[in-house]
């Protein structure tokens, strides 16, 4: 059985993997999924490691699953603890000393969302989060989401990433084909560019942990290592 540490994105809360949590943990598992300090202005990427780390304690066999913000946070902790395997979910590569905040031009996301959005009548990067993340989350449980969200400081995304090497951690990456946030076709080109691996495709929104919890168990339980 493994550990399953799970990183929620900017805003959020550890709550947006309750589903998940509940179905891997009524399969044997442990999970972790700590509520990172996002509303602090004093706050920055290190800090929200750090919370990370003392969540997990002195456990083991780690999976480290980063939803969206988050993954600037998953290889700082895979790079501190022993991780059998990280996991980026609809995931914000980030590039050697990148500021996050830099990573929306230095990826050419706004051109991409712009393209998508013309093709899906404006779907994508819609202002309403019902529609541009939780449009396949049935109503109540995404107005709940909605609800718990939390403002999201700047601290975090000025400073650049302090990583300058990939973490050496088997990676994957789950790419959420539904996704209105980040369009499929542009997180392929990042993913390919920044990790030189093909994602895995999951039909879901950027927020699939709400909407497709049973079968995003079984996709992250099939990274755990063999024997």
């Amino acid at each position: 059985m493994a550990t399953f540490v799970l990183i929620h994105g900017g805003g959020d809360v550890g709550w947006y993997w309750h589903l998940l949590e509940s179905e891997l943990r009524a399969r044997g598992h442990d999970v972790v999924a700590p509520d990172l300090p996002c509303e602090d202005d004093s706050a920055g990427l290190p800090e929200y490691a750090d919370t990370v780390v003392a969540a997990v304690g002195e456990r083991t066999d780690l999976v480290v699953v980063a939803h969206s913000f988050g993954a600037f946070t998953g290889p700082l902790v895979a790079q501190r603890l022993p991780v059998d395997a990280l996991v980026l979910m609809a995931g914000m590569v980030p590039a050697p000393g990148e500021a996050p905040g830099d990573w929306w031009a230095n990826t050419g996301y706004e051109a991409a969302s712009k393209q998508q959005a013309g093709r899906d009548g404006g779907l994508t990067g819609h202002e309403d989060p019902l529609i541009s993340f939780y449009h396949d989350v049935p109503t109540a449980l995404a107005e709940e989401a909605v609800r718990r969200g939390r403002d999201q400081t700047w601290a975090a995304s000025a400073a650049p990433w302090p990583l300058t090497t990939w973490p050496d951690v088997p990676t994957r990456f789950i790419l959420c084909t539904q996704d209105r946030m980040f369009p499929a076709e542009f997180l392929r080109r990042v993913v390919a560019d920044r990790l030189g691996i093909v994602p895995d495709e999951f039909d879901a929104s950027h927020c699939g942990a709400l909407s497709r919890p049973v079968e995003l168990a079984d996709l992250v339980e099939s990274y755990l290592p063999v024997g």
